[in-house]
């Protein structure tokens, strides 16, 4: 009986050493593919790709929106920006980071509707869900979404990587 209590120490002690090696493995697995944290003064603005409204910049904070998996970007705009209306295929959620940003749903920007979400605001929207925005002032918002990003105009001409192709045709 002693020697089986013995063995059984022995080989409880043995996975538990390697449960902690393998854990360590793990853990130093995910802390090399994790990206250091930033504040916002260290953040890297650059153009925003053409499918979207010249006049903004976007910075990628996570992940890569154009291949396949999570991603994060924050996109800065100007006073008096807008954002046609469109629709993504996959969801997207938005917070506004600072500013204020005028979000609405439907086929057309009408600055007459939608609401006003301030720093902190928050908005989930669906894959397919026709929406659109406009600034007043300058306003940062961080999107998360599943890449690859895309976008579709629900108007064509408001495209703004169409017109560039017209232009250089």
């Amino acid at each position: 009986m002693r020697k089986s209590t013995s063995t059984l120490a022995l080989l409880l002690a043995g996975c538990a050493t390697i449960a902690t090696v393998c854990a360590v493995a793990v853990g130093v697995a995910f802390a090399q593919e994790m990206q250091p944290p930033i504040n916002a003064d260290e953040v890297k603005w650059g153009p925003a790709p053409p499918n979207i409204p010249a006049g903004a910049q976007i910075a990628v904070l996570a992940g890569d929106p154009s291949s396949d998996g999570p991603y994060v970007v924050r996109l800065k705009m100007p006073a008096n920006y807008n954002v046609p209306a469109h629709y993504h295929p996959k969801d997207e959620t938005v917070t506004v980071i600072s500013g204020d940003f005028h979000v609405g749903m439907g086929d057309k920007l009408d600055m007459q509707k939608g609401l006003v979400l301030n720093a902190g605001g928050f908005g989930a929207v669906p894959a397919g869900m026709r929406h659109y925005g406009w600034t007043d002032g300058g306003t940062v918002v961080q999107i998360h979404g599943n890449g690859p990003f895309a976008i579709t105009y629900v108007n064509p001409a408001d495209d703004p990587s169409k017109g560039m192709t017209k232009a250089s045709d």
